[in-house]
């Protein structure tokens, strides 16, 4: 965990520390040969590595004589050791921006934090595999109210206008405020979420009290399969996913999450220009999620148990907010925006809403960062 982390935020040359041994890409708790890299190993390694030019810019430490790699460098900084006395970094102090970040736990497994975890997980399973029941079998109305006494908080903020299912009204006016509304087709709505959890589409089905067909560019057949709501995988084929879309459309109503994976961060990753090409009415959803003990989101985990991981939370939080339509005419001509323009104001949006910062970041480079690939779900 250390060494990437060191290496892509810090700018960190070289790490060198003890290794753990590693089954299945699980740690196993053991030192791996040559064992503690500590004292006289460190001494000789980091003399190895230096060559004749022994010089290292900065020390970071709280028992400097005990450290012999002390005396190679320029500057030094001594750590108070009674952790009590220290304060979290404020985050506009950070080194560099710190968007992406991977892992279960969301509060720090101290002792008495992993103690709750570990205590909590029969009840968590089973909190889990109800509100999973709760949302497959119950109608809207009722499962809302069933949830919410397992603890789970569902609010949902609407705006003036309704969102129904109705097509659109005579006098609505395309984004450039010159098109005909006559130009306005048949065409359902397209909700456009900030991603935070895979469950996101089943909530704001359940918060509009009737079926979303939701799109989605990676999913694993588990997840299909015990989705309450119909899925439709994208093939990242531009040509063929808008045709896909605008079929789905004359159907359903339907939610897409353009941002193409989850950021935990106060972020929001570049919108795909994809569904502001094939949709006349697009409602911008900001949506929020919170959990006190379990993330709902990997990159390296088994994304099939995200959402159980999110339902085991004492209390989850999902917060719904229904900004305004953005309309544009299928014939709209140059003088109005185009679909990056009208991504980057939904992004926009949204990011305001939320209190988010949007930046140009991608799920591809999420998933390099974190795990070197693409995160691309196989067949």
């Amino acid at each position: 965990m250390i060494d990437p982390f060191l290496r892509e935020y810090l700018s960190s040359d070289f790490v060198i520390g003890t290794e753990l041994k590693t089954l299945g890409g699980f740690s196993l708790g053991l030192v791996a040969s040559p064992g503690l890299v500590t004292g006289d190993s460190q001494y000789e390694t980091i003399s190895k590595i230096l060559g004749d030019d022994k010089k290292i810019d900065l020390w970071l430490g709280n028992e400097p004589e005990t450290d012999s790699s002390v005396f190679f460098c320029q500057e030094q900084y001594i750590l108070p050791a009674d952790s009590s006395t220290t304060t979290c970094l404020q985050r506009k102090d950070y080194p560099k921006p710190l968007i992406f970040h991977d892992g279960r736990l969301v509060a720090r497994p101290t002792p008495l934090d992993s103690l709750a975890v570990f205590l909590w997980l029969p009840l968590g399973v089973f909190l889990a595999v109800s509100r999973f029941l709760i949302g497959r079998i119950m109608p809207y109305n009722y499962g809302l109210m069933v949830a919410a006494t397992t603890g789970m908080k569902i609010r949902a903020k609407l705006p003036s206008e309704s969102h129904t299912s109705e097509k659109h009204a005579p006098y609505s006016r395309c984004i450039c405020g010159s098109c005909d509304p006559g130009q306005f087709g048949a065409l359902n709505t397209l909700y456009v979420c900030s991603h935070r959890t895979l469950i996101d589409p089943v909530i704001l089905s359940s918060t509009l009290k009737r079926n979303v067909m939701a799109v989605t560019y990676s999913l694993s057949k588990i997840s299909e399969i015990l989705a309450p709501i119909r899925t439709v995988r994208l093939s990242r084929d531009r040509v063929k996913d808008g045709d896909l879309m605008r079929k789905l459309l004359t159907k359903s109503d339907l939610v897409v999450c353009p941002e193409g994976t989850t950021c935990r961060e106060p972020y929001l990753l570049r919108f795909s220009p994809l569904f502001s090409e094939i949709a006349e009415s697009i409602v911008p959803v900001a949506v929020s999620a919170k959990g006190s003990m379990f993330y709902g989101t990997t990159v390296r985990g088994y994304k099939a148990l995200d959402s159980f991981f999110f339902l085991m939370n004492p209390s989850p939080h999902y917060h719904l907010e229904f900004l305004e339509k953005i309309l544009r005419a299928p014939k709209c001509g140059t003088s109005g925006r185009s679909s990056y323009e009208i991504a980057n104001l939904a992004q926009k949006m949204i990011g305001q809403a939320l209190g988010f910062e949007c930046t140009n970041l991608t799920r591809r480079e999420k998933y390099r960062i974190l795990a070197g690939n693409d995160g691309i779900c196989s067949e």
